[in-house]
Order: structure tokens, then sequence, then C-alpha cells
């Protein structure tokens, strides 16, 4: 089956270029693209773990080790295509054009946090495993129905190839014909649980079968590969010939959130020795250097750029006011419950 649904991979571990028929893909400006936007992930994630250990923003999800994949993937997007994000596709968000500030207020629990993006058709980031599957599709079909050319790409994980939702997304879209590209990042777990137990298939890809639509399978450490095989996607949807699935074979570097413990599940020193094979960073780093595209200078002032835009968002995101308890009351239903009104008033009577 691994044969039938090969890995796509462009740029090895190396940096070297394995696959020659894609050399025009790799230029000076799509290196520098990628490389910017991969280091203004990796720089922001650090700065989430950072601010959760300080107790500035609650529990954070890292996807250290998943930017290839995700900025790979949101590059090929058009500016009005539509993204369904899991919560660990906060990077997709940003570099598709989400709000900095947005994002970290997320994480801060408050509810301008999760406000659907104005800049960019991106839904709020989905906690609930596989869920945003159908709404992709929807969203899809509503595009269809309008008679445009723009698509949808969901994310989601491993995990979520177990949920119903999976299977309703993709099988409504494939009858449809639906333009929404079904995104999945293997990082190999499902929180704690390794992928061998979560299915017996050898492949994610392998799943498009079922519904009669092309399955691909791709490095996701390598964001060339990415790029190109989402981008090709999402025109064959464009094109009114329906959805695709891919399988972007990835790996999480940290824990699968800040309140998880990784060791007491799989061996991290593993995990850490993989970074040199499987970090999107250290790779695109290689690949410019043995081009001759790789720049100090360049690579220092974007450094710089990036860290004062982090740090200028993180001082906005703390200068809001302090959110009121009542919020997690005011926020639930459009017009409140009785049960929602009494516990409001429980808590007014206990203060």
């Amino acid at each position: 089956m691994r044969e039938k649904y090969p890995l796509l991979k462009i740029v090895d571990k190396t940096g070297k270029i394995v696959a020659k028929e894609y050399e025009t893909e790799i230029t000076a400006e799509k290196a520098k693209q990628f490389y910017y936007h991969i280091l203004r992930l990796r720089t922001y994630d650090k700065k989430g773990r950072a601010l959760q250990r300080q107790g500035r923003i609650g529990t954070y999800v890292p996807y250290e080790g998943q930017e290839g994949a995700q900025v790979g993937s949101a590059l090929a997007l058009k500016d009005d295509d539509w993204m369904f994000p899991t919560y660990r596709d906060h990077g997709a968000t940003l570099t598709f054009g989400a709000d900095m500030v947005r994002n970290l207020l997320y994480w801060n629990g408050r509810t301008e946090g999760n406000v659907p993006s104005k800049e960019k058709n991106i839904f709020p980031a989905s906690v609930p495993i596989a869920t945003q599957l159908p709404h992709a599709t929807g969203a899809a079909m509503a595009e269809q129905y309008k008679g445009t050319e723009n698509a949808a790409i969901v994310y989601f994980g491993d995990g979520a190839t177990s949920e119903g939702d999976f299977h309703e997304g993709i099988n409504i879209a494939s009858v449809f014909q639906a333009p929404v590209v079904f995104f999945n990042q293997n990082n190999g777990f499902a929180i704690s649980l390794p992928i061998e137990k979560q299915m017996n298939s050898e492949t994610i890809a392998q799943k498009a079968e079922s519904y009669g639509i092309p399955g691909i399978r791709v490095d996701g450490t390598d964001v060339f590969a990415v790029h190109l095989a989402v981008k090709e996607a999402l025109e064959r949807g464009r094109r009114g010939d329906g959805p695709t699935l891919i399988e972007a074979v990835t790996w999480r570097f940290g824990a699968h959130t800040t309140a998880d413990d990784p060791s007491k599940y799989r061996d991290q020193e593993k995990s850490d020795q993989m970074r040199e094979d499987f970090d999107p960073l250290i790779r695109l780093e290689k690949l410019m250097k043995m081009n001759g595209i790789w720049e100090e200078a360049w690579v220092t002032s974007i450094q710089d750029e990036i860290e004062t835009e982090i740090e200028e968002a993180v001082v906005k995101m703390e200068a809001y006011e302090k959110p009121k308890v009542s919020d997690m009351f005011d926020h639930v239903f459009a017009e409140p419950t009785w049960t929602i009104a009494e516990q409001k008033q429980m808590l007014r009577g206990s203060r």
C-alpha cells in the first residue's frame, strides 16, 4: 500500500533536491518566503510556551516541527479561500493572515480571541475533534453554488480519522464534488495514542479510496512538497474535479499541550534526535546554503523584525481590560437558558 501511496518528497533531510522534475518549483524567492514564515512561526511558538510558563496565558498548544506543513499549505491558498483550523494550526492561520493579537487573546482565554477573523475567511479553531470537516465541506459547497472559484482547506490530526465527522465530511464532499482539501497532519500520536493503535491501515492517504477521491501522501517536513501538493489539490477543486485527501507525515517535537508530559508515552530522546532529519527549518536552511540563497544579514534582519512584531502583539494583548467573570455565562447562548441564568445568579450571590 505504501508503494501505491508513495511519500512525495522534493527536498531531502540533507537539503538536496531529490525530485528533479520539480526543480523549477524551487526558487530563491520561494525559499526566502518559506523560511521567513517558518522562522516567524517557530519564534511565535517559543514565545507562546514561555508566556504559558510565566502564567501570562492559559494552556498553550505547541506545533514545533509541523511548521513546514502549515506554512506550505497556507501559502497555497488564495485570498478568498476558506481555512478551517484545529487548535494546533494557529501557525497556518497566522501565515494566511490572521491577526496575531487576536490569536494571543485566544490562548489567554478571552472571548475576543474566538471571534472569526476579519482579515481572511478563517473559522475559529476547532477543539472538538473532526467537527470542522463537515463545516469545511459546507463552505466549499456554498462557494460552488455561488459559482465562485474559491476553495477550502480543513486541517485535522491522525486521531480525527477515527471520528464519524471525518467520514461524513469527506463522503458528502465526494458526492457533491466540493472544492475542499482535507489536510491531515499525521504527527504519529493522537495525544498519547500512537498511530498503530489508532488504525490498522498502513496510511491515512489510502482512506481516500473509500470515497472515490485522490489520496496523496507527502513529507510534511518538506515545505516545497507540501506547497506543491496542496496547490495542485486546490486547483483540482477549483476546476470542479472535487476534493482531495492529503496526508502530511510530520512530527511534533514537544508535548501535545503545555498540560501534557510526552515522556510518559514516547521516547523523548528519540524525538530530540529526529530534529536533525525532520526539522523543516533546518532542512530549508540546508537547501538555501547548498544553493547559494542563504544570507546571514537577511536572516538577522527578519529575526529582529519577527521578534519585534511578536513583542508588540504581546503588549497589545496584555493591555486589554481584564475580562469579566460573567463572560463565561453571557456567550454560551444567544438567549441565556434558565440554567445559565441560575448559575450566574449563584455566582453573584457567592461574591
